[in-house]
């Protein structure tokens, strides 16, 4: 696979900054076209209930609310978008082929944006979200989930300081699972230019050497890549902070994981190994369902 076509959704919010500085690291690297997609929110979804009790002009007022709160995100996402392609002299390209280096153009329609995302972001390479606050980005978590579970793509979750560099020392999370596996695959354009590979497997009661690494490290050194196993230790830690702890013990820049190997609910709900890195990696994750 080669990444050629980079999706960013842009809100206008902080995230997005992340997101946009990391995909231009790919698509300077990889020659490839980074399109910003902003999705301007339709007033009469963002008012839920027009019911009894409400009179005419309540509802338009409402209404006018939505409309002015979605027009001001527009124009903060655009300002956002201008000021990072003057930053880095981006040159604009609408349509391909392809130019050397790094491409950007803009795309705005209406709708929900993880809906949209959704059909969208299966015509892309890649997907890139900066990570949301657990906090106040819940419309960028929506985002996220719609573009892991809907689109089939791989998804970089950019963190809120994106590294000067990412992609030369690359942990891959293995457990065996179909989504780990799509992950690798997905990864190959970064495992093959990477400086070190590192297949990191946790030793669990459910893991057993199958699932270690071994088959793995033979099928990547096809493809050029010579990676090592590296095998990790609860030591009472959840396998979330032990593959992060792990990253940050060996100075790892990026990871790749499968992500949402179990119910999807329940990870959300109850929590898992996806949900954690979500909300904790400092470095850029690529996930892939």
């Amino acid at each position: 696979m080669s990444i050629k076509s980079i999706l960013v959704p842009l809100d206008g919010s902080a995230a997005g900054k992340s997101a946009l500085e990391a995909a231009y690291k790919v698509a300077s690297a990889q020659s490839a076209h980074i399109e910003v997609f902003h999705v301007q929110a339709d007033s009469k979804e963002a008012v839920p209930l027009l019911g009894e009790g409400m009179s005419g002009a309540m509802i338009e007022e409402m209404i006018d609310l939505a409309d002015k709160d979605a027009s001001d995100r527009s124009k903060a996402a655009q300002v956002m978008y201008e000021e990072f392609r003057a930053a880095h002299s981006i040159p604009v390209v609408e349509e391909g082929p392809f130019v050397e280096g790094a491409s950007i153009s803009w795309r705005q329609e209406v709708g929900r944006e993880d809906e949209v995302i959704a059909y969208r972001g299966r015509r892309t390479d890649m997907i890139v979200v900066g990570r949301p606050s657990a906090e106040v980005d819940r419309p960028v978590l929506m985002t996220l989930h719609a573009a892991i579970f809907e689109t089939t793509k791989p998804v970089l979750l950019a963190p809120p300081t994106v590294p000067e560099n990412f992609g030369k020392k690359v942990a891959v999370a293995w457990n065996g699972s179909a989504q780990a596996a799509r992950a690798v695959s997905n990864a190959l354009p970064f495992l093959k230019a990477a400086d070190e590979v590192l297949i990191t497997a946790v030793a669990t009661e459910r893991s057993s050497a199958r699932l270690r690494g071994t088959e793995l490290r033979a099928h990547l050194q096809w493809h050029g890549v010579d990676a090592h196993r590296r095998e990790v230790s609860l030591n009472n830690n959840t396998v979330g902070e032990a593959i992060l702890g792990m990253c940050a013990e060996e100075n790892v820049d990026l990871l790749v994981t499968g992500a949402y190997t179990h119910s999807r609910m329940i990870q959300i709900i109850l929590g898992g190994v996806t949900r954690h890195v979500i909300e904790h990696a400092a470095i850029p994750v690529l996930m892939s369902h």
